[in-house]
């Protein structure tokens, strides 16, 4: 049984507290032998209050007292913070030494610049890693190569729930993005963006709306469709097939393409109608 290490700010968040259920379903599925054996959380959660070890009981797991520990103690790790990105680059400095395989989750880096940073830091010390948002993995965008893409998608902010729509666009549209420019209506915003290729993707941000995609294909045909797929579960097998190969499913430089276009977006929410550049 090969032993999985969670990382993360707090542990009794909505990711980590499914994540270990959905491997040990997909490892079923699959004849696999992976589960979350070690943790590591950095204090109580924000959400209920449970401390690392609380969680750690609930879901047997051995609490680490550091990530030194629980790199030394795992096969491959599962950094998590998925609502605090800005601790990822301060964990990939701790754990990329140990060269194991890491999967991070969304939102990669709290911006294009740190995100360059956790790369450069996985050349210099030869890790494997990869990073995506699961939506990714929706059944509805499975093998569709978009000339333009429309997206909706909620969430309870901009910065954090972005990060969807700009993966399901990056997916889609295979293509580097160029600029992007926001309409804003109080915390509703649309963000329209340009790729090389001549295409286009727009991105409709409101609370409240669900994700989907309306999508012209290469080929002139067109798609409509809620994300209403099983989508983590895909993200999940995709992550067990990583640890089992070493290699990620997709170029992970598509991973700062999404940041690129997440940045720009932001910023272009914050200069309402001017075009912000994608670095």
């Amino acid at each position: 049984m090969k032993k999985i290490g969670f990382i993360d700010f707090f542990l009794s968040e909505w990711h980590a507290n499914n994540y270990p259920a959905w491997i040990k379903e997909i490892c079923a599925e699959k004849g696999l032998s992976y589960e979350v054996a070690y943790a590591y959380g950095e204090k109580p959660s924000v959400f209920d209050h449970m401390t690392t070890d609380e969680w750690c009981e609930k879901f047997s797991v051995t609490k680490c007292e550091t990530i030194e520990e629980l790199c030394e103690k795992s096969d491959c790790l599962l950094m998590l913070a998925p609502s605090n990105p800005e601790k990822h680059l301060e964990y990939a400095k701790k754990v990329f030494p140990y060269k194991k395989l890491t999967y991070i989750d969304k939102t990669f880096a709290p911006n294009l610049s740190e995100a360059k940073e956790i790369f450069e830091l996985s050349e210099k010390y030869g890790t494997p890693f990869f990073s995506t948002s699961a939506l990714r993995y929706g059944d509805e965008i499975k093998d569709v190569s978009a000339k333009s893409i429309i997206t909706t998608g909620g969430g309870s902010n901009l910065p954090e729930y972005i990060i969807h729509q700009a993966e399901m666009v990056v997916k889609t549209l295979n293509a580097a993005p160029l600029r992007a420019k926001a309409e804003c209506q109080d915390k509703k915003y649309i963000i329209t963006a340009e790729f090389e290729n001549d295409k286009k993707a727009t991105l409709v941000y409101a609370n409240p709306l669900p994700f989907t995609v309306c999508i012209t294909k290469e080929d002139g045909s067109e798609l409509y469709s809620e994300m209403k797929s099983p989508f983590f579960n895909g993200l999940i097998s995709d992550i067990l097939n990583f640890y089992e190969t070493g290699k990620p499913s997709f170029c992970p430089c598509e991973t700062l393409k999404v940041m690129s276009l997440r940045d720009a977006s932001l910023k272009a929410s914050e200069k309402c109608g001017e075009w912000i550049e994608c670095k």
